[in-house]
């Protein structure tokens, strides 16, 4: 009887000692995770981002899904289709840009390579994007990779989009994998940042 009472307790012992452990380990997995999801998921440049993104009226965290899928925050950014910067930003596109917010004044395609410079000029164009597309994020990423030109010709034909506003198929490969790097990065960026 006394054996069975030992073995009780230290069968006891161990299973408290176990869910401690498991307890301890899921505080440990979640802390980790968190700062994994923040480290695969940054904040940075937040002055001009979260500066930008009130003057234009857009959730910071879709900019920086934006600037996560452009140029993984990296500043020197040059694309193989002449884009620069942190929002990877094109010449004609950065001319268009200037014509509208910064007329006056003495900027150059140069200047995209400069954090502020290019979050300011691409917030604008994701801000502008938005608002010719209803605020729908997937048709304006698809307009701010691939001109509203392109997305203007698919909302025009049914198969890609059933009401001409917003599109519901991307028939290019390239298009199709940029809008959904923006849309679940910026569902990943909510899902991390305002569950805090």
């Amino acid at each position: 009887m006394a054996k069975k009472n030992i073995i009780h307790k230290i069968v006891k012992k161990c299973l408290a000692v176990l869910l401690m452990l498991a307890l301890a380990g899921a505080v440990l997995f979640a802390f980790f995770q968190d700062k994994i999801n923040r480290w695969e998921y940054p904040i940075q440049y937040a002055e001009y981002v979260t500066y930008y993104a009130d003057k234009y009226d857009i959730d910071p965290l879709m900019l920086y899904a934006f600037i996560r899928t452009e140029s993984n925050f990296d500043p020197m950014a040059d694309s193989d289709a002449g884009a620069r910067g942190l929002m990877q930003i094109t010449e004609v596109t950065f001319d268009w840009i200037k014509s509208k917010i910064a007329p006056t004044e003495d900027l150059t395609f140069e200047d995209l390579y400069d954090p502020e410079t290019n979050i300011r000029f691409g917030s604008y164009f994701v801000s502008y994007c938005l608002l010719r597309y209803q605020d729908d994020l997937a048709t304006a990423a698809a307009a701010y990779h691939s001109g509203w030109g392109t997305v203007d010709d698919l909302l025009a034909q049914t198969q890609y989009s059933a009401d001409g506003k917003t599109l519901d198929h991307y028939p290019y490969p390239q298009m199709r994998l940029y809008v959904k790097k923006i849309t679940s990065s910026y569902q990943r960026y909510q899902e991390i940042y305002t569950a805090s």
